[in-house]
């Protein structure tokens, strides 16, 4: 067992739940990224980065913004493993985190620097290759004492920045990139796939 996984697989009773259980952990020779959008006791997205053989995760209520003056508050959250990456489907009532979970977006994240150490400072910049987001983004930690947990997602300004008033990436790119489902408080619809 995954050392890393200890809080992970502590909450979780597997017989109950069709989340992975993490005993198949192998690494990619890429750094993979994940934002899983989670219809749960409060809709939200969870945003992953592959690191040191887990997902590092991040509650962002909010979801992020494409807008470089929006920071966007990210909880960070136990490891998950790295199947946890492609885990779409219904989270029975009764179990952590229960609700419905769609993979938002999902691609390849290039750290910028020496992503152990950044991660360990509380101040990671990395470029995201996505369906929906790309270019740099920045996570850093909050400095307040008793807040090692609350972190800010940022976009960085470059060519892939847009103003939150022009296009709000969420309500305009709703669908999951794997399944192409949409979710919505309380329900999970289907959206036709676009040829």
């Amino acid at each position: 067992m995954n050392d890393k996984l200890d809080k992970y697989q502590k909450k979780r009773d597997f017989a109950a739940t069709p989340e992975p259980g993490g005993a198949d952990q192998k690494a990619s020779q890429r750094h993979g990224f994940c934002i899983q959008k989670h219809d749960a006791s409060h809709l939200h997205y969870d945003f992953r980065l592959e690191l040191e053989g887990t997902l590092k995760s991040w509650a962002v209520p909010k979801g992020p913004s494409l807008d470089p003056r929006v920071k966007r508050l990210a909880v960070q959250v136990e490891d998950h493993p790295l199947d946890y990456a492609t885990f779409e489907g219904h989270i029975p009532e009764g179990n952590y985190g229960a609700g419905d979970v769609i993979v938002w977006d999902n691609g390849v994240w290039k750290p910028i620097g020496d992503p152990v150490e950044s991660f360990k400072k509380g101040k990671l910049q990395f470029q995201l290759e996505g369906h929906k987001l790309q270019g740099i983004w920045n996570l850093v930690r909050s400095q307040q004492e008793g807040k090692k947990k609350l972190w800010f997602l940022i976009k960085h300004k470059d060519d892939a920045a847009r103003a939150q008033a022009d296009f709000d990436v969420l309500t305009q790119r709703p669908e999951s990139v794997i399944s192409g489902r949409t979710l919505g408080p309380g329900s999970a619809k289907h959206k036709p796939r676009q040829a």
